[in-house]
């Protein structure tokens, strides 16, 4: 990851500005959004399951969430280095992001084929859920490599890694608020919507909100940025509810 770059302005044809003095609590807060979704959502949960006595995790997801958590690890200390001004150490660290979202874009899918195929047959089988966790992967993918393509642009570089990141908290933020929100939106596309995709959304528009605020305008990267995880968020949640998507799913499954 790179966060450096020129200090632009921020008026009627200047550059969009790379750093504003609201930045140092705006990023590291966007941050603690994302360990809130981390932490809330899936401590509980795992705490829960062993708890009562459930069955081990496949090993498969024990290495899922050893990189789903190395990289808001890595996030936190690459935000830290360019408050620091450690700069060379942060592009160093570019390299390990780089190798863990590639991780991450892979383990998210076999994690997904692993643990649907275990839960077959039984009342946690749900293989129409591979649209979610699909175009999960393929939003934080898409997103991470358009940020590395643009590193040497530090405020397009810092927004696509956020929005990227900031998308997947849906799993996190799902299990924490979902039992609170479940049945708000109905019981359909709607209500999926509500219980699972708002909160992150609520973050994602709220970084355009704070560009706004600060400089005037949005980045250039951020409308072509929204359009594509709204693209995917949309595309999740009605294949979900596709009864042809649902046979397709059981056939990547191997039903």
């Amino acid at each position: 990851m790179e966060l450096s770059g020129t200090i632009g302005g921020s008026g009627p044809g200047s550059a969009f500005a790379t750093r504003h003095r609201w930045d140092a609590v705006a990023f590291p807060l966007f941050i603690a959004a994302i360990w809130a979704g981390l932490l809330g959502g899936f401590v509980p949960d795992i705490v829960l399951h062993f708890s009562q006595g459930k069955p081990a995790y496949p090993l498969i997801v024990h290495v899922h969430a050893l990189f789903f958590t190395s990289w808001p690890v890595l996030l936190t200390v690459q935000v830290a280095l360019i408050r620091t001004q450690r700069i060379a150490l942060h592009r160093k660290l570019g390299l390990a992001a780089a190798g863990i979202a590639l991780a991450m874009v892979i383990l998210g899918p076999a994690t997904a084929y692993v643990v649907q195929n275990r839960n077959w047959g039984t009342p946690a089988s749900d293989p129409a859920f591979l649209s979610i966790q699909l175009t999960d992967i393929a939003a934080f993918g898409a997103m991470v490599a358009a940020g590395l393509l643009l590193r040497r642009d530090a405020a397009a570089h810092k927004r696509l890694m956020l929005l990227g990141s900031l998308y997947i908290t849906d799993a996190g933020f799902g299990r924490m608020f979902g039992i609170f929100f479940h049945g708000l939106g109905g019981f359909g596309w709607w209500g999926f919507f509500v219980e699972g995709s708002l909160q992150p959304d609520i973050l994602i528009l709220a970084l355009g909100l704070y560009d706004l605020a600060t400089r005037g305008r949005l980045h250039r990267v951020y409308l072509p940025a929204l359009a594509w995880l709204a693209l995917m968020q949309i595309s999740a949640i009605t294949l979900y509810y596709n009864a042809n998507w649902g046979v397709i799913a059981r056939h990547l499954l191997g039903h």
